[in-house]
């Protein structure tokens, strides 16, 4: 029995040198060192994005709310001694009696540009989408307003809806129509940057809508034609529906893009007559530094409530999109 006990002590180094570490568990080092380098790898590559974030958008949004909430001037603007004056600011902005017709510009402005743009850039994403001759060529002339500078493009506006020189009013006179004063009347003043603004983002819509059709398989519209669906009854039943997606996060850039359109009201009407077209953007500006005396805070505070708005919808998408995904 005793030399069966003690037979592996018998056996040649080599042998049980092979044993033991057949038997011995890998060390744990080197476990743990390539997840430890994935991780760093990971963070490497996650550092320049965190950095811009934190430089260019937490940082400005930080110094913005801080802002709203001290009684700056020009001094204490460059001392940086401003008091702190809590929620003063927000409610000296909420008693302002610019604050209801800035408000109401900001969404008949915004829910208006949204409708024309994406009707008619999905109107003409369909059009173009037939493949018929020269349709590439013509959807690329369609992206000329959007390619242009704003300051020529609303520039260009306020040349052609001039009361005295403009080309529509000399339009509407061979027409036998009275001239308009588009810019300088405060009835029609809103409708002229609207206008403006509608010819801008209908190229956006219609290039990510296209996009979006070309993702539709051709094989369904051939299936409906076959069923004896007619073209109308294809676009509400196959189009629409398939396009939702692409059509949520449209209406959502469109949506942060047009609460936030300062340069083109600002060059056309510069908020005016009588603050006939002034919105929360423009408004913001002339509190801030349209005057010898500038109010940064309650500059500052209609800024924010452009941002709370903006992240408001966001977060409606996200949770339209969560519920879609979950269905």
């Amino acid at each position: 029995m005793n030399r069966m006990t003690h037979l592996p002590d018998r056996l040649p180094a080599r042998d049980r040198n092979d044993a033991a570490a057949t038997a011995a568990p890998p060390p744990t080092a080197h476990r743990s060192r390539r997840p430890t380098s994935q991780q760093w790898a990971a963070w490497a590559f996650l550092a320049p994005v965190t950095v811009y974030l934190v430089l260019f958008y937490a940082y400005p949004l930080y110094r913005n709310f801080d802002l709203s909430l001290r009684h700056y001037t020009v001094r204490s603007f460059v001392q940086g001694d401003a008091p702190f004056t809590g929620l003063a600011n927000y409610r000296a902005v909420f008693d302002d009696p610019t604050f209801a017709p800035a408000l109401t510009h900001t969404v008949v402005f915004t829910a208006v540009c949204l409708f024309f743009q994406y009707a008619i850039g999905l109107a003409l994403a369909v059009f173009f989408h037939q493949h018929f001759k020269l349709s590439a060529t013509l959807r690329a002339l369609f992206l000329v307003p959007w390619l242009l500078p704003l300051i020529v493009s609303a520039s260009t506006w306020s040349w052609m809806l001039n009361s005295d020189s403009g080309v529509v009013n000399a339009a509407l006179h061979a027409v036998g129509i009275g001239p308009v004063n588009w810019l300088t009347s405060p009835q029609w003043a809103l409708t002229s940057v609207i206008i403006a603004n509608i010819w801008i983002g209908v190229p956006f819509n219609l290039v990510v809508l296209y996009s979006g059709l070309q993702s539709i398989p051709h094989s369904l519209y051939e299936a409906a034609a076959l069923d004896g669906a007619s073209a109308w009854r294809r676009f509400w039943s196959i189009t629409f529906p398939l396009l939702r997606p692409v059509s949520a996060i449209t209406l959502l850039l469109g949506l942060v893009y047009t609460l936030k359109v300062f340069d083109i009201i600002w060059i056309m009407t510069k908020g005016g007559p009588a603050d006939a077209s002034t919105t929360f953007a423009t408004w913001s500006y002339q509190l801030g530094f349209g005057s010898l005396l500038p109010d940064f805070g309650p500059g500052a505070a209609v800024g924010n409530l452009l941002v709370v708005a903006a992240l408001v919808f966001g977060l409606v998408y996200l949770r339209v999109q969560r519920k879609q995904a979950l269905a």
